[in-house]
C-alpha cells in the first residue's frame, strides 16, 4: 500500500481559469463578496455561497497531525525532527502523508508548515517550526508543501513574519532591519511560496511597530509584488485588529471569523472611498483561484477510500523518528546497548511512560496510539531483559496538583467559591457566583455563561487545610491576564501588573490541620484566558524520586527520559531554559547512582544540561517523536537503528551565549524588542564572537564513522548566471550501514557588508554501507553568495574570493577550497509573478517549465 503521488484535478492558472472567477464575481453583490472575507461560525472552515456555487473550504491543524473534524489522527514528530533529518525526499514523504489524512476528512487546506526562526531555546513553539537556519528550512519546507499539495490538499506557511516569541504576542513589536529581515527571517516563507504554497498566515505580533494582518510592506510590497504571490493571505486566530489596515494592507481572510472584514465594518469604508471595491475583488479572485485549482469547486474532497487510521501515514510517522533522532553524546561506545550483556535496564523519568508526543496548543495531535519510551524498549529487549521502571519527578507536576488538590468553601462544602464580574476591575456586584470544586481553568477564547465582556474577571474564596506538618508546594498559573494569590492574607503570588508567562511556584512550612483562608483574583486583558492553582505536599515529591532512585541501583543501565512536555512548552507562552527542577536534580542523582547512564530528552530545542552532562554517558535528543516515538527511541538505544540525525540549531552551553540573549522578551515593557543581533544568529553568533557552543549546529553522532576526501571545484572563476558545482567522496570506514549528513558552507573572505564567517547553503544526505564510497555533488547557484544589500534594497554578489568549506557540521569542517566570483556576477534576476497551487501532477511539471510558476 503506498501513498498516491500526485492528484490529477491541480490545474494551473489560466486564461480559462481566470474567465471563470470574473463571472463568478460579476454574480456576486459587494455584500456577498464581504461576506466570504471571514471565517464560518463553525471553527475551521470559510463561508460558501450557495447561489453562486462556492463550498465552504475546510481548514485543518497543523504541522504535526491533521486532528480537526476528528477525535484521533496519526501524530508525527515535530516539525523541529524535521530538519533533524536535513533529509527532503523524506520530508516530501511526510507531506504526502499529511495530505492523504487530510483527504480522509475532508480537508482542503492545512494550516501548517510553521517555518519561524528559532532564536532561542525559550520559544514555546520552537518545536513547530524548522530551526535557526533559513537554507535548512528553506529545503525542508519545499519539500514538506509540495508533499502535502501533490495529494490535493493546500498548505498554509506560517506565522508570517518575525514571529519567534509567544508571551505578549498581540502586542510585541519584532522592530528588525530590512537586511536581517529578508536574510534570516523571510527566506524560508519565499521558499514555501516558490514550491507552491497555496495560503500564507500572518503573524500574531507586529513588525516595526505595525500588525502582520495590515503589514504593506510584507504583504502587498514584498509577498505579492516582489514575490508575486497570488494564493491567500489569511490571519492567524483572532489576529486581526482593524478593517481599513487589513483590507489595504493585504489581508484576504480573516480567521476563525470575520470581526473586522464583515458588512458592518468594510460597507461603510468602501462607500467613504477608504477601500477600493477593487480591493476586495482582488481578495475573492484569490479565494476562488485557489478553489478552481485545487478543484474544489468540481470535485469532492473527502476520500472515504482512505482510513481515518493508516498504517500508511503511521509508518511515515515512524521513519521520520527514526531519521531525526540525534545522539549527543556517546561516551566508550555505551551506545548502542548491548542486550545480550544485560540481565537488567531501568527504564526511568517522567517523560518514560506514557508516551510524551508533541509539544502543546494548536499543533498537538491526539494519537490514533502512541508507544511509550518504556513500551518501546521492553518491546525491542523481548524477555532477554529485564525492564524496570518508575517515574521519579513529574515534568509537569503543577498540572497534576491543579488536578488533584482539595479545597473546602467557607462554609465547609467541598470546592471555592467562584465570583465572575462582568469587567477587569472586581467592580460591582458579580454576574455570575457559584461554587467550583478547584481553581483549574482553561477558558480560551471562550465566553463563559453570563459573561458579556471580552474581558472579564474573576474571583476565587475558600480554605485549604494541610494534612500533616511540612513543607508544601504552591503552583500558579494564569494566561493572558493577571492574578493574585493571598493565603491568611500573606501575598503570594502577584502578577496584577506586571504579567509573568509559565508557572510560578511558591513554599511554605504549615501545621497539619490547621485551616488557611485562600483568596485568588484573576482579571483577563488579552484573547487566551486560563487560571490554575494547586499544591502539595513536598515529602510527596521526595518519596517519588526515592522510588526511582532505587530502581537504578543494580542497573546495567540506566535509561532516563526527560525533558519538557506538552503541558510545559507550547503555544502561548515562553518555557523555562532549565528543566524542571526537580528533574534536573534527578538526572544528576540517578548518574551518580549508575555508571553508565543515558539520558533521552524530549523537547522543541536547547535546554540546560551543564548539571549533569559531564556525568551521564549518553545523550540523546528525541524532540517531540511522536507517536511511534518510543519504538524510534528503543531502536536508536539498542542499534537496531543506526543514527542519522542532526542538530538543526546550536545548543549552547548557557542560555546567555544566545545571540537573542539580550534582545529576545520585552524587559523594559515598551512592547518592542529590536532584534540587536542582526544577521549574527545561531551558529553565526559563535562563529563570530568565539564562543564555543555545547553542541554546535549540524552536529550528530552515529555508530560507524566516515572520510571525506577529494574535494573539486567545477570552476576556479565564476561568471554571472553560473552555477558552481562542488563534489567530494565520502567513504564509510565503519563496520555498520550508516547515513551522514555532508554540509557545504559558503564564506565570503572580504565583504563591504558584515558577514558571517560561513553559512550553509548546501548539504546532502548519504547512506552508505560499510566501506562504501559515494562521490556527492552539492550545486551552488548565485544565490550561494549573495547577500541583501539595504542601500540597494536588494540581494547582490560582491565580486571577489569565496571559501567553500565541507564538513560535518558548522565546527568540523573537513574540505577547503576557494572560488572567485568575477565582476558583474550578481544574484539570479526577479522572475516573473509566481502562480499558485500547482505541486504535483502533469500541470504541476508544466508550470514547473514556466520559472517560479512550479509549486
Amino acid at each position: 500500500m503506498s501513498i498516491r503521488s500526485t492528484d490529477p484535478r491541480f490545474s494551473p492558472p489560466s486564461p480559462a481559469i481566470e474567465k471563470r472567477i470574473e463571472a463568478i464575481i460579476a454574480r456576486l453583490s459587494l455584500e456577498e463578496k464581504i461576506d466570504l472575507l471571514g471565517g464560518h461560525e463553525h471553527q475551521g472552515s470559510t463561508k460558501g455561497n450557495v447561489r453562486a456555487g462556492i463550498p465552504e473550504i475546510k481548514m485543518a491543524d497543523g504541522p504535526v497531525g491533521v486532528h480537526w473534524f476528528c477525535k484521533t489522527s496519526t501524530a508525527y514528530p515535530a516539525s523541529i525532527t524535521n530538519a533533524a533529518t536535513w533529509d527532503p525526499e523524506l520530508i516530501h514523504r511526510l507531506g504526502q502523508a499529511l495530505g492523504r489524512d487530510g483527504r480522509a476528512r475532508g480537508v482542503h487546506i492545512l494550516l501548517a508548515p510553521g517555518v519561524n526562526h528559532y532564536r532561542s531555546p525559550l520559544c514555546g513553539r520552537n518545536f513547530e517550526y524548522l530551526g535557526e537556519d533559513p537554507y535548512l528550512a528553506s529545503q525542508i519546507v519545499a519539500a514538506y508543501v509540495k508533499g502535502v499539495q501533490s495529494q490535493g490538499v493546500s498548505t498554509t506557511v506560517k506565522h508570517y513574519a518575525v514571529n519567534y516569541q509567544e508571551y505578549d504576542r498581540h502586542n510585541v513589536s519584532s522592530d528588525v532591519d530590512e537586511r536581517t529581515l529578508h536574510e534570516i527571517y523571510l527566506p524560508a516563507f519565499k521558499a514555501a511560496i516558490e514550491a507552491g504554497s497555496g495560503c500564507i498566515m500572518t503573524a500574531y505580533n507586529l513588525v516595526n511597530a505595525v500588525h502582520c494582518s495590515e503589514h504593506d510592506y510584507l504583504n502587498n510590497k514584498v509577498l505579492k509584488g516582489e514575490w508575486g504571490f497570488d494564493g491567500v493571505v489569511m490571519s492567524d486566530w483572532v489576529s486581526t485588529y482593524s478593517e481599513v489596515g487589513a483590507a489595504n494592507g493585504g489581508l484576504d481572510l480573516e480567521m476563525p471569523t470575520a470581526k473586522w472584514l464583515n458588512r458592518e465594518k468594510l460597507l461603510p469604508a468602501v462607500k467613504a472611498g477608504k477601500v477600493k471595491e477593487s480591493v476586495i475583488d482582488d481578495k475573492i479572485r484569490r479565494i476562488l483561484r485557489l478553489a478552481i485549482c485545487f478543484g474544489w469547486l468540481d470535485n469532492r474532497q473527502e476520500d472515504p477510500s482512505i482510513p481515518m487510521d493508516d498504517r500508511v501515514t503511521g509508518q511515515v510517522a515512524l521513519d521520520v523518528a527514526r531519521s531525526g533522532i540525534v545522539v549527543l553524546k556517546n561516551e566508550g561506545g555505551i551506545l548502542p546497548l548491548d542486550r545480550s550483556a544485560m540481565r537488567r535496564v531501568a527504564v526511568v523519568g517522567p517523560n518514560a511512560h506514557p508516551a510524551v508526543i508533541g509539544g502543546g496548543g494548536s499543533a498537538y495531535t491526539q494519537p490514533t496510539h502512541a508507544v511509550s519510551v518504556l513500551e518501546g524498549v521492553k518491546a525491542f529487549v523481548t524477555e532477554r531483559v529485564e525492564v524496570v521502571h518508575a517515574v521519579g519527578p513529574v515534568v509537569s507536576r503543577d498540572r497534576r496538583a491543579f488536578e488533584r488538590s482539595e479545597f473546602r468553601t467557607e462554609r465547609n462544602e467541598p470546592g471555592v467559591t467562584a465570583e465572575y464580574f462582568n469587567n477587569d476591575t472586581l467592580s460591582g456586584e458579580p454576574a455570575v457566583t457559584r461554587v467550583e470544586e478547584r481553581p483549574n481553568h482553561w477558558w480560551g477564547s471562550r465566553q463563559l455563561e453570563g459573561i458579556t465582556v471580552q474581558h472579564f474577571s474573576a474571583r476565587w474564596k475558600g480554605v485549604i487545610t494541610p494534612p500533616r506538618d511540612g513543607t508544601y508546594v504552591f503552583y500558579a498559573s494564569g494566561g493572558d491576564g493577571g492574578y493574585r494569590v493571598r493565603l491568611d492574607g500573606h501575598l503570594m503570588f502577584d502578577t496584577w501588573d506586571a504579567e509573568k508567562s509559565g508557572t510560578l511556584e511558591a513554599e511554605m512550612h504549615l501545621t497539619g490541620g490547621a485551616p488557611l483562608v485562600l483568596a485568588i483574583e484573576y482579571r483577563k486583558t488579552r484573547h487566551w484566558a486560563h487560571m490554575h492553582f494547586g499544591w502539595e505536599n513536598k515529602d510527596d515529591i521526595a518519596k517519588e524520586i526515592d522510588e526511582a532512585l532505587a530502581a537504578v541501583a543494580g542497573a546495567d543501565a540506566a535509561i532516563v527520559c526527560a525533558g519538557f512536555d506538552q503541558h510545559t512548552e507550547g503555544e502561548g507562552w515562553d518555557r523555562t531554559f532549565a528543566m524542571q527542577r526537580d528533574v534536573d536534580r534527578f538526572v544528576a542523582e540517578v548518574a551518580r547512582r549508575n555508571a553508565n547512564t543515558v539520558v533521552v530528552l524530549t523537547g522543541g530545542g536547547n535546554m540546560d544540561m551543564s548539571g549533569w552532562v559531564d556525568a551521564v554517558k549518553g545523550v540523546v535528543h528525541a524532540w517531540y517523536p511522536g507517536q511511534e516515538g518510543g519504538t524510534a527511541v528503543a531502536e536508536v538505544l539498542f542499534g537496531g537503528v543506526n543514527p542519522s540525525g542532526r542538530l538543526p540549531i546550536t545548543l549552547e552551553a548557557r542560555l546567555e551565549d544566545r545571540s537573542s540573549h539580550g534582545c529576545y522578551h520585552d524587559s523594559d515593557n515598551d512592547k518592542h524588542v529590536r532584534l540587536t543581533d542582526g544577521v549574527f544568529t545561531g551558529y553565526r553568533h559563535h562563529d563570530k564572537t568565539g564562543v564555543a557552543p555545547r553542541f554546535p549546529f549540524g552536529f550528530g553522532l552515529s555508530y560507524t564513522t566516515f572520510a571525506y576526501s577529494g574535494l573539486k571545484l567545477s570552476a576556479e572563476r565564476l561568471k554571472a548566471g553560473d552555477t558552481l558545482r562542488v563534489s567530494f567522496e565520502v567513504k564509510n570506514t565503519g563496520t555498520r550501514a550508516g547515513a551522514d549528513v555532508a554540509q557545504v558552507y559558503v564564506s565570503d573572505t572580504k565583504s563591504t557588508l558584515p558577514r558571517p564567517p560561513k553559512e550553509l547553503k548546501g548539504f546532502a544526505k548519504v547512506f552508505l554501507q560499510p566501506g562504501e564510497k559515494k562521490r556527492v555533488t552539492v550545486d551552488l547557484a548565485q544565490a550561494a553568495f549573495a547577500c541583501y544589500d539595504p542601500q540597494k534594497h536588494g540581494w547582490v554578489v560582491e565580486p571577489g574570493e569565496f571559501g567553500i568549506l565541507v564538513g560535518r557540521s558548522s565546527a568540523d569542517i573537513l574540505l577547503r577550497a576557494a572560488v572567485t566570483v568575477g565582476a558583474g556576477a550578481g544574484a539570479p534576476a526577479k522572475k516573473g509573478p509566481a502562480k499558485a497551487r500547482r505541486a504535483g501532477g502533469k500541470s504541476g511539471r508544466k508550470a514547473g517549465r514556466k520559472g517560479r510558476k512550479q509549486r
